[in-house]
């Protein structure tokens, strides 16, 4: 693997491939790696500096969202028509089902988090737009 993060600036958890699969939602290059497809889905996201994903949402008939565990780097959430949230290790978002937001790595650092679902019924994702590049740079300024 040719990474532009070198594996001992990360996390204990393993950097992953390139995250081929989910590409078309991110601005900027992430890597994935499945810890858990068992039980609860968890699974290891890392983004190169700047990257972010699409603003998106967990929908889910009972149950479901999303628990972010930041493990490494710096990096923002936002939730729709809320400011935004700087991140660093250590920090947990509740993400709950119906809940449109984002996630990503700050600008000069790259970011890694743990991605665990939230078991619910019948539990989708919905893509949506991307966060603008001006959106992003505006927030880095005031982070």
């Amino acid at each position: 693997m040719d990474h532009k993060i070198k594996p001992q600036e990360m996390s204990v958890f393993p950097i992953g491939e390139s995250n081929d699969l989910f590409a078309k939602h991110f601005s900027g290059q992430s890597y994935l790696k499945m810890l858990s497809t068992e039980q609860v889905v968890i699974g290891n996201v890392t983004f190169e500096p700047g990257c972010r994903n699409h603003w998106h949402i967990h929908h889910s008939e009972r149950g479901g969202g999303q628990i972010l565990l930041v493990t490494a780097g710096e990096g923002w959430y936002q939730e729709w028509a809320r400011e935004p949230k700087k991140l660093k290790a250590g920090d947990i978002v509740h993400i709950l089902a119906g809940v449109k937001h984002w996630h990503g790595a700050a600008a000069n650092t790259p970011f890694q988090h743990l991605a665990i679902e939230v078991p619910g019924e019948n539990c989708t994702t919905e893509w949506c737009e991307p966060v603008s590049d001006r959106e992003y740079k505006n927030l880095e300024k005031e982070g």
